[in-house]
């Protein structure tokens, strides 16, 4: 039976919790975690531990953590061959697991994509820059190639016109956590599939310098918040971050940056293809503010250039 195998758990960010917190409500045997180093965040660079390792700590759980700066060392490596894994579930760990833990036991990767589409770093994010209407999870069967293993099954969801990156990251965990469970009710009965090649695409880790925008495109600017809401934020040549924004339409030829209307809580500025409504902008060093306010400080009218 499934339920008495051995499992090795390793993921980092919340998306890996929800997919923890679901196999050991299910009385799952995890022998032990693998999550990323401790990492100093903020402008403080306070020593902060991954979400993961915050929910074990928090919930009292007596399972064994590790925190590896690699998995090349063959220290660790062996650490997990005394653990007798029957299976290694990873869920965006943060590290390439290199051959040598492959070939210890059976790895299951959950993906956040409908593989062969969106292999790499930054799928969710990929999705919404590509105004994709739907997303999933794909579990897979890991091999030393970039998400290129055979596929153990899949999960949908609906991407709606407003939703933002943080709300795709929860639904998509809730969808993989359910995923995992299913996976492991019948993996002795599963046939692997292999990916279509012909499909591949790659998406790249996202930088800074992702969140530059202009006022060209109003549906790929809204795409680019959606996508970006989280980090690294969307923002102007100027430094000025687009914080809250709405797509008004996207059909209409105007100057591009140029202030059309200037509603109570918010400004309508035309692209030159659509027009976008901003409500929440943050100055560079600044807080964030209501654009009303703000463009009543820099004493900018209907008919001058935002950008």
């Amino acid at each position: 039976m499934i339920e008495n195998k051995r499992i090795v758990f390793m993921g980092t960010p919340e998306y890996a919790t929800v997919i923890l917190k679901k196999i050991l409500e299910k009385k799952y045997n995890v022998v032990a975690l693998f999550t990323q180093p401790d990492k100093p965040i903020g402008r403080k660079q306070i020593l902060t531990p991954p979400h993961i390792k915050q929910y074990i700590l928090e919930n009292n759980l007596s399972l064994p953590l590790y925190q590896p700066t690699t998995l090349k060392d063959e220290q660790i490596q062996q650490e997990i061959i005394e653990l007798k894994p029957d299976i290694i579930i990873v869920a965006a760990y943060g590290q390439i697991l290199p051959k040598e833990i492959l070939n210890i036991s059976p790895c299951i990767n959950l993906h956040a994509s409908l593989l062969p589409k969106y292999r790499g770093a930054s799928p969710i994010q990929q999705a919404l820059l590509n105004d994709d209407t739907f997303s999933g999870v794909t579990a897979m069967n890991m091999d030393v190639g970039l998400d290129s293993g055979d596929i153990l099954g899949y999960k949908y969801v609906k991407i709606d016109f407003d939703t933002v990156v943080s709300e795709l990251f929860d639904m998509l965990a809730v969808c993989a956590a359910d995923l995992t469970v299913e996976i492991l009710e019948r993996l002795e009965s599963i046939a692997p599939q292999k990916q279509n090649l012909s499909l591949v695409s790659i998406c790249k880790k996202i930088s800074k310098n992702d969140g530059l925008v202009s006022f060209e495109n109003a549906n790929n600017l809204y795409n680019k918040y959606r996508a970006f809401k989280s980090w690294p934020d969307i923002y102007l040549e100027s430094g000025l971050k687009i914080k809250e924004c709405t797509l008004s339409e996207t059909n209409s030829i105007n100057e591009n940056g140029k202030i059309l209307s200037i509603e109570k809580s918010s400004i309508i500025i035309g692209c030159t293809k659509g027009t976008i409504s901003i409500s929440s902008v943050q100055p560079s060093s600044k807080k964030q503010m209501n654009v009303v306010d703000y463009i009543r400080g820099k004493r900018l009218e209907i008919g001058d250039d935002f950008s």
